[in-house]
Protein backbone atom coordinates (compact mmCIF):
# COMPACT_ATOMS: atom_id res chain seq x y z
CA UNK A 1 0.00 0.00 0.00
CA UNK A 2 1.25 3.25 -1.35
CA UNK A 3 0.77 6.33 1.59
CA UNK A 4 -0.72 8.08 -1.40
CA UNK A 5 -3.67 5.83 -1.87
CA UNK A 6 -4.02 5.46 1.93
CA UNK A 7 -4.30 9.72 2.36
CA UNK A 8 -6.75 9.61 -0.97
CA UNK A 9 -8.56 7.31 0.99
CA UNK A 10 -8.42 9.59 4.36
CA UNK A 11 -9.54 12.54 2.11
CA UNK A 12 -12.62 11.40 0.14
CA UNK A 13 -12.87 7.56 0.11
CA UNK A 14 -13.35 4.59 2.76
CA UNK A 15 -11.15 6.01 5.65
CA UNK A 16 -12.87 9.14 5.48
CA UNK A 17 -16.18 7.68 5.64
CA UNK A 18 -15.00 4.96 8.73
CA UNK A 19 -13.29 8.36 10.54
CA UNK A 20 -16.37 10.00 10.30
CA UNK A 21 -18.06 7.49 13.08
CA UNK A 22 -15.26 9.03 15.57
CA UNK A 23 -17.20 10.14 18.66
CA UNK A 24 -19.18 9.02 21.72
CA UNK A 25 -22.88 8.29 20.17
CA UNK A 26 -25.98 6.40 22.26
CA UNK A 27 -29.03 3.83 20.91
CA UNK A 28 -31.21 1.43 22.01
CA UNK A 29 -30.32 -2.18 20.96
CA UNK A 30 -32.99 -4.43 19.77
CA UNK A 31 -32.33 -8.51 20.01
CA UNK A 32 -34.19 -11.45 18.26
CA UNK A 33 -32.98 -15.12 19.11
CA UNK A 34 -35.82 -16.53 17.25
CA UNK A 35 -36.99 -14.77 13.87
CA UNK A 36 -39.55 -12.09 13.79
CA UNK A 37 -39.75 -12.12 17.98
CA UNK A 38 -38.49 -9.35 19.63
CA UNK A 39 -36.67 -10.77 22.72
CA UNK A 40 -35.15 -7.37 24.28
CA UNK A 41 -34.77 -3.71 23.97
CA UNK A 42 -32.15 -1.98 25.92
CA UNK A 43 -30.09 0.99 25.72
CA UNK A 44 -26.47 1.09 24.16
CA UNK A 45 -23.21 3.43 24.10
CA UNK A 46 -20.35 3.43 21.92
CA UNK A 47 -17.25 5.28 21.61
CA UNK A 48 -15.60 5.28 18.49
CA UNK A 49 -12.04 6.29 18.12
CA UNK A 50 -9.40 6.91 15.57
CA UNK A 51 -6.81 3.91 15.42
CA UNK A 52 -2.73 4.48 13.86
CA UNK A 53 -3.25 7.58 11.88
CA UNK A 54 -6.82 6.98 10.68
CA UNK A 55 -5.85 3.12 9.51
CA UNK A 56 -8.89 1.57 11.19
CA UNK A 57 -12.02 2.76 14.30
CA UNK A 58 -12.13 0.98 17.27
CA UNK A 59 -15.68 0.35 18.18
CA UNK A 60 -15.91 0.07 22.38
CA UNK A 61 -19.89 -0.44 23.31
CA UNK A 62 -21.47 -1.48 26.23
CA UNK A 63 -25.15 -2.19 26.60
CA UNK A 64 -27.37 -5.16 28.65
CA UNK A 65 -29.29 -8.11 27.29
CA UNK A 66 -32.49 -8.63 29.89
CA UNK A 67 -30.84 -6.75 32.56
CA UNK A 68 -27.39 -7.91 32.31
CA UNK A 69 -25.13 -5.89 30.81
CA UNK A 70 -22.26 -6.73 28.44
CA UNK A 71 -19.07 -5.01 26.87
CA UNK A 72 -17.77 -5.22 23.18
CA UNK A 73 -15.06 -4.18 21.51
CA UNK A 74 -15.06 -4.05 17.03
CA UNK A 75 -12.35 -3.06 14.84
CA UNK A 76 -12.85 -1.84 11.53
CA UNK A 77 -10.35 -0.82 8.53
CA UNK A 78 -10.55 -0.98 5.20
CA UNK A 79 -7.77 -2.83 3.03
CA UNK A 80 -6.82 -0.67 0.09
CA UNK A 81 -5.15 -3.55 -1.67
CA UNK A 82 -8.47 -6.07 -1.87
CA UNK A 83 -11.38 -2.83 -2.09
CA UNK A 84 -13.19 -4.80 1.24
CA UNK A 85 -14.08 -2.96 4.42
CA UNK A 86 -12.77 -5.72 7.89
CA UNK A 87 -13.31 -6.18 11.04
CA UNK A 88 -12.63 -8.39 14.42
CA UNK A 89 -15.11 -8.46 16.96
CA UNK A 90 -15.27 -9.79 20.53
CA UNK A 91 -17.71 -8.54 23.15
CA UNK A 92 -19.01 -10.49 26.81
CA UNK A 93 -22.13 -12.08 25.87
CA UNK A 94 -22.34 -13.45 21.82
CA UNK A 95 -18.72 -14.16 21.16
CA UNK A 96 -17.17 -16.02 24.25
CA UNK A 97 -13.74 -16.58 24.13
CA UNK A 98 -14.43 -16.48 20.01
CA UNK A 99 -13.05 -13.51 18.06
CA UNK A 100 -14.93 -13.19 14.61
CA UNK A 101 -13.03 -12.12 11.62
CA UNK A 102 -15.37 -10.14 8.82
CA UNK A 103 -15.10 -8.67 5.72
CA UNK A 104 -17.25 -7.27 3.12
CA UNK A 105 -17.91 -4.84 0.39
CA UNK A 106 -19.94 -1.31 -0.01
CA UNK A 107 -23.63 -1.48 0.27
CA UNK A 108 -26.34 1.66 -0.13
CA UNK A 109 -24.93 4.46 2.08
CA UNK A 110 -22.54 1.96 4.39
CA UNK A 111 -21.02 -1.23 3.83
CA UNK A 112 -21.79 -4.75 5.21
CA UNK A 113 -18.99 -7.62 6.63
CA UNK A 114 -19.91 -11.44 6.54
CA UNK A 115 -17.98 -13.76 9.18
CA UNK A 116 -19.08 -16.91 10.54
CA UNK A 117 -19.23 -18.58 13.93
CA UNK A 118 -19.32 -21.89 15.86
CA UNK A 119 -18.92 -24.50 18.25
CA UNK A 120 -17.82 -28.03 17.57
CA UNK A 121 -20.09 -29.49 20.88
CA UNK A 122 -23.00 -28.15 18.91
CA UNK A 123 -21.43 -29.63 15.65
CA UNK A 124 -19.63 -28.82 12.78
CA UNK A 125 -21.48 -26.79 10.55
CA UNK A 126 -20.73 -23.01 11.00
CA UNK A 127 -23.58 -20.35 11.22
CA UNK A 128 -22.81 -17.13 9.41
CA UNK A 129 -23.01 -13.78 10.54
CA UNK A 130 -23.50 -10.46 8.32
CA UNK A 131 -23.10 -6.90 10.36
CA UNK A 132 -24.28 -4.13 8.14
CA UNK A 133 -23.24 -0.34 9.09
CA UNK A 134 -25.50 2.32 7.34
CA UNK A 135 -24.90 6.18 7.55
CA UNK A 136 -28.01 8.04 8.19
CA UNK A 137 -26.71 11.09 8.99
CA UNK A 138 -24.00 13.08 10.36
CA UNK A 139 -25.43 12.75 13.56
CA UNK A 140 -27.10 9.27 13.06
CA UNK A 141 -25.94 5.53 11.72
CA UNK A 142 -27.53 1.93 12.14
CA UNK A 143 -25.68 -1.19 12.88
CA UNK A 144 -27.84 -4.02 12.32
CA UNK A 145 -26.39 -7.76 12.42
CA UNK A 146 -28.19 -11.18 10.87
CA UNK A 147 -27.43 -14.69 11.97
CA UNK A 148 -27.28 -16.96 8.91
CA UNK A 149 -28.02 -20.56 9.38
CA UNK A 150 -25.50 -23.36 8.37
CA UNK A 151 -28.53 -23.33 5.74
CA UNK A 152 -28.18 -20.28 4.40
CA UNK A 153 -31.83 -18.62 6.10
CA UNK A 154 -31.33 -15.29 7.42
CA UNK A 155 -32.75 -13.86 10.68
CA UNK A 156 -31.98 -10.19 12.14
CA UNK A 157 -30.33 -10.73 15.24
CA UNK A 158 -29.49 -7.28 16.54
CA UNK A 159 -30.08 -3.73 15.60
CA UNK A 160 -28.89 -0.42 16.86
CA UNK A 161 -30.10 3.01 15.84
CA UNK A 162 -27.44 5.37 17.37
CA UNK A 163 -27.39 8.92 17.30
CA UNK A 164 -24.49 11.05 18.25
CA UNK A 165 -24.15 12.42 21.83
CA UNK A 166 -24.25 16.37 21.94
Amino acid sequence: MTSNKFEQSLTNGAHKQLQSLIGNWNGKTKTWFEKDVLADESPAEVTITSLFGGRFISLDYQSSLEGKPFVGKMVIGFDIPYQRFTSSWIDSFHMGTQIMLSSGESKGNGFFMNGSYGNPEYGEKLWGWRTEIQFISNDEFSLTAFNISPEGEEAKATETFYKRKT
